[in-house]
């Protein structure tokens, strides 16, 4: 289980065009990752495109974006298409990076209990460590909760 402080495990992984991206690629900027269970799917669009919105005034603040989902390449391609996410999606097919951050668990939705992408965002400080572990996300005010970390 990460905590804050904890150094933020690399992510190797191809984003919604196809090119191979690391997390590494971004030191020296903060950076919002954040894991979401599927592609368009309700809560996730909300999330997504409250983020989306709000790229401008993350990017002023010194954040880069990036978000996480074990959905493929062409899905993520689809889903950052149809709405102008203007941020890498990394394609985590494997499931290295869920497991890597601890997101991957048993899920209740409706009554039904399945294993899935817990919502959970990290942040993380220039030099790669994590700063702050958001595990109650509100999706459709998550920029807000991100600017109000101290």
């Amino acid at each position: 289980m990460l905590v804050v402080g904890d150094k933020a495990p690399e992510i190797t992984a191809h984003n919604q065009k196809g090119k191979e991206i690391k997390l590494s690629d971004y030191l020296g900027k903060k950076i919002i990752l954040y894991f979401y269970p599927k592609d368009d799917t309700p809560t996730c669009t909300v999330q997504s495109c409250n983020l989306r919105d709000n790229y401008t005034a993350l990017k002023a603040a010194g954040y880069q974006v990036l978000g996480v989902s074990a959905d493929d390449v062409k899905s993520h391609a689809k889903f950052a298409k149809k709405f102008k996410l203007p941020f890498p999606l990394f394609a985590d097919v494997a499931h290295k990076a869920v497991n890597d951050y601890g997101v991957w668990g048993e899920k209740t939705n409706f009554g039904h209990t399945y294993m899935g992408i817990i919502r959970t965002t990290f942040v993380i400080d220039e030099k790669g460590y994590i700063a702050h572990i958001i595990n109650k996300v509100d999706s459709d005010g998550h920029t807000a909760q991100i600017l109000g970390l101290k």
